[in-house]
């Protein structure tokens, strides 16, 4: 895996500088930007169970807790991590917190968001119009909507979907970019 996205260098749970490519090559990846108090928090077990089904096929699901959305990730990184195991059972990577939008926005979400600036919207999902009736969106075209935002990248390193918050990661349209990407070498 040797994309750009690939060799941007954050840091694990523990603090240990590491990038996606460290995971080991002829993986798809999906990158997900995270939170412990959000509406969206129960798609954590849902995230679980397709790493379970995938991962020994090549697939893995990496977690970026992120507090940009209306401070729905106030923890620590030692309590984010404890909450995911306690109440979610994850075996995934979940990394340290950082900042997916706006001012100070970590390098790996930035260039996330400029490979694939849309994401994939939830067919009749009202998400984004609840968010924006409560003054909830901001930003410029291309940022994270919200919380659980999901980005696939292939073996190389490419994304090739991004999926808006309101998509469950058991959804027909992720399980299927997810099963392409798995084929293709």
């Amino acid at each position: 895996m040797d994309s750009k996205i690939a060799q941007i260098e954050f840091k694990t749970a523990s603090g240990k500088p590491t990038s996606l490519s460290d995971y080991g090559d002829d993986k798809v990846i999906m990158v997900v930007n995270v939170a412990s108090k959000c509406g969206l928090t129960p798609q954590y077990e849902g995230l679980e169970k397709i790493y379970e089904k995938y991962k020994d096929k090549g697939f893995l699901v990496v977690g970026f807790p992120a507090n940009e959305f209306a401070g729905q990730e106030p923890g620590t990184n030692e309590e984010i991590q404890q909450f995911c195991t306690t109440n979610y059972g994850i075996k995934f990577p979940v990394a340290e917190k950082i900042i997916v939008k706006g001012e100070g926005q970590h390098p790996l979400f930035e260039l996330l968001t400029e490979e694939k600036p849309l994401a994939t919207m939830k067919p009749g999902g009202s998400l984004e119009a609840k968010l924006r009736e409560k003054g909830l969106i901001s930003g410029k075209a291309g940022d994270i909507m919200w919380n659980f935002e999901k980005f696939l990248l292939d073996k190389k390193g490419i994304v090739v979907e991004r999926f808006a918050p309101d998509i469950t990661p058991e959804d027909p349209m992720v399980i299927h970019a997810i099963e392409t990407a798995l084929k293709k070498s």
